[in-house]
């Protein structure tokens, strides 16, 4: 298959499967099941046509609103199908030449879209995500590149170590999710870990620094502030680039 055909074909399983993350954003914290019922209006409980049910165009033609009770059907769905697809495809493009760093890098992708919505609207990490995550990524590794399953347990550990004291000496603002997370990542980048971490730690502090400008030191500590999805923007930055960052900085420091 070549690259012309992949990136497409990406996107559009891309967008295919962000709208089945919809589902998981909204039932997988409320404990219902993924697959029964099928799609259905929040508001109405009607099931959803297959014809309303294509991901971004059926909620564009029907103007973000259901079919039979005219609820609004908010904004949200269709950015994380059209987000999900432009992800993958992304993903396709600059990892089509390199396995197993493909397959992990769609898997991990379609993960940490959810992982990122539940935790800023719920501020929980679902431990069912990142265990499948993380048997995923072993499974991929184990298949395609064994060699470098070794590293990237070394990686994992290292990465949900450092949470792990984070979490310990200060728990008001790092929570066992963020530490399995991070683990995680640890499995699916190997050493790009690293810049991940750092990243996520950098955007952190600047939105918390952003917050406490705005409300007050006082105020902005009560604040709770999800870290996940700044791990989830630091394990992007690590899979697009956390090699060639690891890679920079030994030649110019070592």
């Amino acid at each position: 298959m070549t690259l012309g055909f992949a990136a497409p074909l990406s996107v559009l399983f891309g967008g295919i499967l962000g709208s089945f993350l919809n589902v998981v954003v909204w039932r997988l914290p409320r404990g219902e099941s993924l697959s029964h019922p099928g799609s259905h209006c929040p508001g109405c409980d009607s099931a959803i046509r297959p014809y309303d049910n294509v991901p971004v165009l059926s909620w564009l033609i029907l103007r973000g609103r259901c079919r039979d009770c005219g609820v609004r059907i908010p904004w949200r769905y269709p950015a994380v199908e059209a987000g999900t697809a432009a992800l993958c495809g992304v993903i396709a493009l600059a990892l089509w030449d390199k396995r197993p760093e493909l397959w992990l890098g769609l898997l991990l992708v379609l993960l940490l879209v959810p992982i990122t919505i539940i935790d800023l609207e719920h501020h929980i990490i679902p431990n069912k995500l990142v265990a499948l995550g993380s048997a995923g990524a072993v499974a991929i590794l184990a298949a395609l590149d064994p060699g470098a399953l070794p590293s990237h347990l070394i990686a994992a550990a290292a990465a949900g170590g450092f949470l792990l004291v984070a979490a310990v000496l200060y728990p008001a603002g790092m929570g066992m999710g963020d530490v399995k997370l991070a683990a995680m990542l640890g499995l699916f980048l190997g050493r790009a870990v690293g810049p991940a971490m750092f990243i996520a730690f950098i955007g952190g502090t600047l939105v918390g620094a952003v917050i406490i400008a705005r409300v007050g030191a006082a105020a902005g500590r009560k604040k709770g502030i999800p870290f996940g999805p700044y791990l989830a923007l630091g394990g992007l930055v690590g899979l697009l680039a956390g090699d060639a960052i690891v890679d920079w900085y030994l030649s110019t420091f070592s």
